[in-house]
């Protein structure tokens, strides 16, 4: 079964991730800001990490340059709000970037290709 990390300030909204994406026969762990991410990388090393951007204490953009400057091969789907820092170089290294929205379909699908299911 694969991990994902999901990244996520809004209770709500993380867990309705976590319900659907358990559903889809993932083992999710969970974050709600970029510093207990990293810790949770170290704890529990995942196979694929969906990240919000604006959240407290450390923003995703941050704690995705920390993680990759470890794990270079964990693939990273940036889920935000904000379209606009599509255009940050930073967000750049992420695998995907995808928009939030109550639809799941994209973000299921992207997560099923990258890795490899």
């Amino acid at each position: 079964m694969k991990t994902i990390l999901l990244v996520e300030d809004d209770k709500n909204q993380l867990l309705l991730y976590k319900q659907e994406l358990s559903l889809e026969g993932y083992n999710i762990i969970t974050a709600q800001d970029g510093r207990e991410a990293l810790g949770k990388v170290i704890e529990e090393l995942p196979d694929l990490i969906v990240m919000d951007i604006n959240m407290p204490k450390m923003s995703g953009i941050e704690s995705i340059g920390r993680i990759l400057s470890e794990h270079k091969k964990i693939p990273i789907i940036i889920n935000t709000a904000y379209s606009s820092y599509k255009d940050d170089f930073m967000s750049w290294s992420a695998d995907a970037y995808i928009i939030k929205s109550s639809d799941l379909t994209e973000l299921k699908d992207k997560i099923k290709e990258l890795l490899g299911a």
